[in-house]
């Protein structure tokens, strides 16, 4: 039976900012529009060479939460999504906007080689872009 990570639905300030900026930073293209009923869209966007899809949202109104810090929110649910590059460094400076919210950080002690660094989408959603991750 075929089981994979398909996709993951984000709901965003403004769809149109939010899929710019996965496109341009992390190779994102334009899958589909799903017309609703009601008038609204969600955007689908498809991540170069794979699967995996960002559903996109409008938001209805505001965050109640506060702006998530450094690696993200701390109680149950989603802290971040990650994206793995083949340099930190590197896809840092072709980020644009970049909001680093911690790091980079090199993780020697743990995995050699493994370095990371966190930083906010449009929505402030937390985003991690890390290099050298490897299994055990």
């Amino acid at each position: 039976m075929l089981q994979i990570i398909s996709q993951l639905a984000i709901t965003c300030k403004d769809q149109q900012v939010t899929e710019e900026w996965y496109c341009r930073n992390f190779g994102f293209r334009r899958a589909r529009v799903a017309k609703l009923p009601d008038g609204k869209e969600i955007i689908f966007i498809k991540m170069a060479d794979s699967c995996f899809y960002l559903e996109l949202f409008a938001a209805d109104g505001d965050s109640p939460l506060p702006d998530a810090e450094n690696d993200g929110y701390t109680f149950p649910g989603f802290r971040h999504l990650a994206f793995k590059v083949d340099d930190v460094d590197k896809k840092l400076s072709e980020i644009r906007p970049l909001d680093i919210t911690l790091g980079p950080l090199d993780f020697d002690a743990f995995i050699p080689g493994w370095r990371t660094a966190w930083l906010k989408d449009p929505d402030g959603r937390i985003i991690e872009v890390s290099q050298g991750f490897t299994d055990e």
